[in-house]
């Protein structure tokens, strides 16, 4: 096996968590911050017409205490992506990241996402565009390939191009996507993984800051991962199970400190349904949500999400409910 990678320049997390549509919204990436201080968050991906014309407060703000936090945009025009860019780094994110991996019609509509892949020169113009009016770094997520046009040569081809534009970090899907016939969720399951393309790819540019994405729900199998590739991004098992970063910030970051238990995660998130409630007043499920798969795999966890959502239209007060609610677990 060989031996973990090193590169002196990078800079970023070994461990991420990957934007997810209707998912790593500002409550999930809260909650998140109570488990793990160091993994990498995303934001959802925002397109750059959201954020020219819509109200920047909702689709931008973001707590202190997210960070480190990415800005993941979806858009085309390289003009746009700079001033969104811009507009993300003066709201204080820490990374933008260009999505060129989504397959779902309403994103290929817009002719962003997966479809980019066949448009290098497109997005190479992107990258430059963003890069040279920010200085954060500037990241991409896409695939293995879409269609027919997945050979390896066709992700190192386009991998190379986007690095002679200025991207020195690329977070790789090991699947490829289909643009038509398959739904965006099927995308995540019926192409084949093909791990051994991303860390061939990171043997060949071993220059070039590598992390490797899709079908890892294990932190034991990240780290395997972590023998061939810069870092390792998770997703769905992320909102599954999020106590499975309990023990992320020890075995990627080095970290010494106690683990919290569950139950102290969930009376952490007391005092951020306290203020959360009182300074913008809210339903309460957006911020619940991400808290139901806390006991995941646990006695009591069954418990736990009937209570929470049965019970959350009586409640105004989030904090009683999740108090209750603990009351529940054995």
């Amino acid at each position: 096996m060989a031996g973990r990678c090193l590169n002196d320049s990078v800079r970023r997390a070994p461990l991420s968590i990957a934007p997810m549509m209707d998912r790593t919204d500002r409550h999930f990436r809260y909650f998140m911050r109570k488990i793990t201080r160091r993994t990498l968050l995303y934001t959802e991906m925002v397109t750059t017409q959201a954020i020219l014309q819509g109200d920047r407060q909702k689709l931008l703000g973001f707590n202190v205490q997210e960070k480190p936090l990415v800005l993941q945009l979806g858009g085309d025009n390289p003009q746009k992506l700079a001033q969104c860019a811009r507009i993300g780094e003066l709201w204080g994110y820490d990374e933008i990241n260009l999505n060129v991996g989504c397959p779902s019609p309403r994103v290929q509509g817009g002719n962003f996402g997966a479809c980019l892949m066949t448009q290098p020169g497109r997005v190479a113009d992107a990258i430059a565009a963003m890069k040279a009016v920010v200085n954060i770094p500037v990241t991409v997520k896409h695939r293995i390939g879409v269609d027919e046009q997945d050979d390896y040569s066709d992700l190192r081809s386009f991998v190379e191009q986007l690095a002679a534009a200025g991207c020195n970090d690329f977070t790789v899907h090991a699947r490829k996507a289909w643009l038509q016939g398959l739904s965006p969720k099927e995308n995540r399951t019926v192409p084949p993984l093909r791990y051994a393309d991303v860390y061939q790819l990171k043997r060949e540019r071993s220059d070039l800051f590598i992390e490797i994405n899709g079908g890892i729900v294990t932190l034991a199998d990240a780290l395997e991962h972590r023998d061939y590739v810069d870092a390792v991004m998770i997703g769905r098992a992320a909102y599954d199970n999020p106590y499975l970063f309990a023990i992320a910030d020890r075995d990627f970051f080095d970290e010494e400190e106690a683990i919290s238990t569950r139950r102290e995660v969930a009376l952490s998130m007391v005092p951020y349904l306290e203020n959360w409630s009182f300074q913008q007043p809210l339903r309460l499920y957006p911020v619940i949500r991400p808290m139901l798969q806390l006991f995941a795999g646990q006695p009591g966890s069954k418990a736990w999400k009937r209570f929470l959502s049965e019970k959350i239209r009586d409640y105004r007060d989030g904090a009683k409910l999740v108090l209750d609610a603990l009351a529940q677990v054995p």
